[in-house]
């Protein structure tokens, strides 16, 4: 399938798929595709990580409140929330929730489906396993950054679009990478996806 055929083949997601429970949504974005359509050619790839960021949640960079740098937090959902983390590293959340509320999704690993020679290059490396396991990586495979953050996903050059109709199973585990609020069930994967940031053993998963 050519980059044209691909994009419309694919349905962007609703915005009220948005506007639910944090975590439902989380889990309910593996298997979606992530695409970017840039000035050269379509980018686009499997959400096979997430992690929510919700309510009552210390690792929520809304958890102090609304500041300058987590406004696209707090609405309106479906819309992107893009921060910088290491000073050099892009992470891209999706927005959820009504305005206000300051809740998000984290996209944490993508399997690359089409583009895959120019996410190569924009991470100057060959590895497809290693182009996009993990938030930065995904970004940068991406070409995703700052120019993104209170980006609407439903329509514009940067979409969350419907996935296959295949049956999946979904494994929940903990979030990795933080220090406050680890031991909330609230990381969701694709089951023995190779592309994932990190493994995920079936006896270690807790759903």
């Amino acid at each position: 399938m050519n980059n044209n055929d691909f994009l419309h083949s694919h349905i962007a997601l609703p915005s009220d798929f948005y506007n639910r429970r944090t975590v439902e949504v989380a889990r309910d974005l593996i298997g979606c595709i992530l695409v970017h359509q840039t000035d050269e050619n379509t980018l686009a790839g499997r959400i096979v990580e997430t992690e929510a960021y919700g309510p009552d949640d210390p690792a929520n960079h809304a958890w102090r409140g609304q500041t300058r740098r987590n406004q696209a937090m707090f609405g309106p959902f479906a819309h992107a929330y893009v921060y910088k983390i290491y000073g050099m590293y892009y992470c891209l959340n999706a927005v959820t929730c009504p305005v206000g509320v300051g809740e998000a999704v984290l996209l944490r690993a993508v399997e690359p489906l089409v583009g895959i020679e120019t996410m190569k290059r924009n991470r100057s490396m060959d590895d497809p396993r290693k182009l996009c396991s993990g938030p930065g990586k995904l970004c940068q495979a991406f070409g995703i950054d700052s120019r993104f953050n209170h980006a609407p996903l439903t329509e514009g050059s940067l979409k969350i679009c419907y996935g296959k109709r295949d049956p999946i199973i979904v494994m929940t585990t903990t979030r990795i990478g933080i220090s406050h609020g680890a031991e909330l069930p609230w990381r969701f994967c694709l089951e023995n996806n190779p592309f994932l940031s990190k493994t995920v053993r079936r006896d270690k998963a807790i759903a």
